[in-house]
């Protein structure tokens, strides 16, 4: 009953704090994950997590794991702010007649905090990426270059393959190092706002589907750890309800989240492809 009576800015100021933290804590892992996702079977320059923090740690040191952080730490408090405030306000109307929620209406309240995040999310995500795979691939310039060398005293021993389709046939250079707003600004001189909303279909493919699952999911869990309606579940106990949620929700979206980053890399390695679209990429 306490629930119901906290103000829309505290629930705000909540949603971002938690945001934050969340941010603070996990980023590291986000790279990782950017990373891994946009590497190519054959071209692997990490082979696991553990691996690609090393490199990462060796090559770019210990802040080299916090690039693009400065993005999510400006926007993540409005995405999460959304997010929670969109879920709490699909449950209350949802529940006007005073009857529980079911767990269709549950799902129904993920799916529309799910749709109004991707506002903030898909920009954030799209410069983050940029910022977050620069590291990879200047990885990838420099193994193609040395490859590039070796085979020039063994051209005859490698034809070249027939492409039958778009690929990037020469390594990329990254030579300069680009902020998040030179990458935004760039981008609105070039393609307009579209062009920071690359990525939007499968941004709502893989977060409105996360939030069906995660929300319900995390309701009924923390439920479990409550004596009675009044009283709020035990902290462990939400804590672990949290992560059980979480986990199940990010795995069963991880194929879109895939999609979604190899989507919005605007810049690829050496013999990476290029996607038409959302169709295209999945295939």
């Amino acid at each position: 009953m306490a629930e119901k009576q906290i103000s829309l800015p505290a629930k705000l100021i909540n949603g971002g704090i938690a945001g934050i933290i969340g941010v603070t804590c996990v980023f590291p892992i986000d790279l990782t994950k950017t990373r891994l996702q946009n590497q190519r079977t054959g071209q692997q320059i990490y082979k696991s997590i553990w691996d690609c923090l090393g490199k990462t740690i060796r090559s770019e040191g210990y802040f080299g794991m916090y690039r693009g952080a400065a993005v999510n730490l400006t926007l993540v408090t409005p995405e999460k702010a959304i997010k929670l405030a969109a879920n709490d306000f699909f449950r209350h109307h949802l529940s006007k007649d005073g009857k529980k929620l079911t767990l269709v209406k549950e799902m129904l309240a993920g799916c529309g905090a799910g749709t109004c995040q991707v506002i903030i999310t898909t920009p954030m995500e799209m410069l983050k990426i940029q910022l977050q795979d620069a590291g990879r691939l200047a990885s990838c310039q420099k193994a193609a270059t040395g490859i590039q060398s070796l085979s020039q005293s063994t051209k005859h021993l490698n034809p070249i393959p027939v492409l039958s389709r778009a690929y990037n046939v020469g390594p990329t250079l990254v030579t300069q190092k680009m902020s998040a707003t030179q990458i935004a600004s760039e981008l609105l001189r070039t393609e307009g706002v579209k062009g920071l909303y690359r990525g939007l279909g499968a941004t709502l493919l893989r977060d409105v589907p996360f939030s069906v699952i995660y929300f319900p999911l995390f309701s009924n869990l923390n439920k479990l750890g409550m004596s009675s309606a009044d009283e709020k579940a035990p902290f462990l106990h939400s804590f672990f309800a949290g992560c059980v949620a979480g986990s199940t929700a990010a795995v069963a979206v991880n194929p879109c989240d895939v999609i979604k980053t190899r989507l919005q890399s605007l810049n690829k390695g050496a013999s990476e492809e290029a996607y038409s679209g959302i169709i295209d990429c999945a295939r």
